[in-house]
């Protein structure tokens, strides 16, 4: 009798415990971002999560994953499977990665591709990096990039990009807010590449930041 009593109670704990997870949020989706980069793309979207007075409860963005496209996927299933747990899933789970050198890119993409549930765990990938999407703020450019030796596709990426940001460094602050004017440009620039690459049947160079940047934009409208 005392054993069910107890459990009884844990139960009773626990179903709190998970209103008041759920009383947090605001009402619309429940969101993970989880970002390979440790401090550039975890910064970004922090910040676009401020700008736009999302709610944390609702939109959390992680970036202690490791550094490859796997350990992106694994942390992203990791995290999901402890909120499913507790009764409370993420309702979409964006994973956030380059291209750039990663000798598991593809099969990191078969595997999101493939995850469960079906639609929920979505990628949204750059060819050859982050800083692509960056670089679309200041000008519409499909030029690939080639890795050469000693001189990678990311790092080709980057030192155009500081012709626009001369101090522009990994895990930068503020450059959300720095960029935020031209948001819109960089937006209808990654559509337009995107478009392009793949009437080219190509990816070299597009990205998909736009199409969680539209998201988060637009979570708070009724769907």
């Amino acid at each position: 009798m005392g054993t069910d009593n107890l459990f009884h109670k844990r139960k009773a704990k626990s179903a709190k415990g998970l209103q008041r997870r759920i009383a947090r949020r605001d009402p619309y989706a429940k969101v993970l971002i989880v970002c390979e980069g440790e401090k550039t793309e975890p910064r970004y979207f922090q910040d676009l999560r401020n700008h736009y007075g999302l709610n944390t409860a609702n939109i959390e963005v992680c970036g202690e994953c490791g550094s490859d496209p796997n350990s992106v996927l694994q942390f992203a299933t990791q995290r999901y499977r402890e909120e499913k747990d507790a009764g409370d899933a993420f309702d979409q789970v964006f994973c956030v990665f380059d291209k750039d050198i990663h000798a598991n890119y593809d099969e990191a993409l078969n595997a999101i591709a493939k995850a469960q549930p079906r639609n929920t765990f979505v990628v949204m990938n750059s060819v050859p990096c982050f800083e692509y999407w960056l670089l679309l703020h200041f000008i519409y450019s499909t030029r690939p990039y080639l890795a050469l030796p000693g001189n990678s596709a990311g790092n080709q990426v980057l030192s155009e990009l500081r012709g626009y940001l001369p101090d522009y460094e990994k895990g930068a602050n503020n450059i959300f807010a720095m960029l935020l004017d031209q948001l819109e440009f960089a937006k209808s620039n990654a559509e337009r590449s995107l478009n392009e690459a793949q009437a080219n049947v190509t990816d070299n160079p597009t990205t998909r930041i736009h199409e969680l940047v539209n998201f988060l934009q637009e979570i708070k409208m009724p769907r």
